[in-house]
């Protein structure tokens, strides 16, 4: 691309059109948004606080007291304009401070939300697998029969063999693991 520059023709040096120029208007003021943000809820939490309102409200009847009595010169007279003057100004700097401090506690609650639901899921998996791991001990031991009464707890019945009418009840722990009983085959 030429550029006219007076009479003479000057070419863009490679690589010249494709970058960008800027984001914006620089105007010399740098601020850390982290250290702001931080400073707002601080603002926020404190402008929430016991303290905060009874320390306003000793204020503003001090501020009414001393202008309504005739021994003290009325600086603000009985509309209060000053006093509403004050409070406007006051909500003015509150409302945005206070609304940069819910996003910000809405962002830590979003990253938290999705912190869980990651751990949610990871936590199914395992209790899918060892479900799965659960009936695949359950099958490889055969002829378990599991009775529903002791089921809950660990405790199942097995026929020792097929002459033999009485049970036997065999306690499995899940936390060691278990030593594989070849079958016995029926003649």
């Amino acid at each position: 691309m030429r550029r006219l520059v007076g009479e003479g023709i000057r070419r863009a040096r490679p690589g010249e059109l494709e970058t960008p120029r800027g984001t914006g208007v620089n105007l010399g003021v740098h601020y850390d948004p982290e250290a702001f943000g931080r400073f707002s809820e601080a603002i926020a939490r404190y402008f929430g606080t016991a303290r905060f309102l009874a320390i306003q409200t000793v204020i503003v009847i001090a501020w009414i007291v001393l202008n309504s009595i005739a021994v003290v010169h009325h600086w603000d007279p009985y509309p209060f304009i000053l006093l509403n003057l004050l409070f406007s100004t006051q909500a003015a700097y509150a409302a945005p401070l206070i609304l940069l401090a819910q996003n910000r506690q809405d962002d830590r609650d979003r990253e938290n939300i999705e912190r869980d639901r990651v751990v949610a899921a990871r936590t199914q998996a395992d209790t899918e697998f060892l479900a799965r791991e659960l009936a695949s001990v359950r099958l490889s031991l055969g002829g378990l029969q599991p009775s529903s009464q002791h089921e809950a707890d660990g405790t199942h019945c097995r026929a020792i063999n097929e002459g033999d009418r009485t049970a036997r009840v065999q306690r499995f722990d899940l936390t060691r693991p278990t030593r594989r009983v070849p079958r016995r085959s029926v003649p």
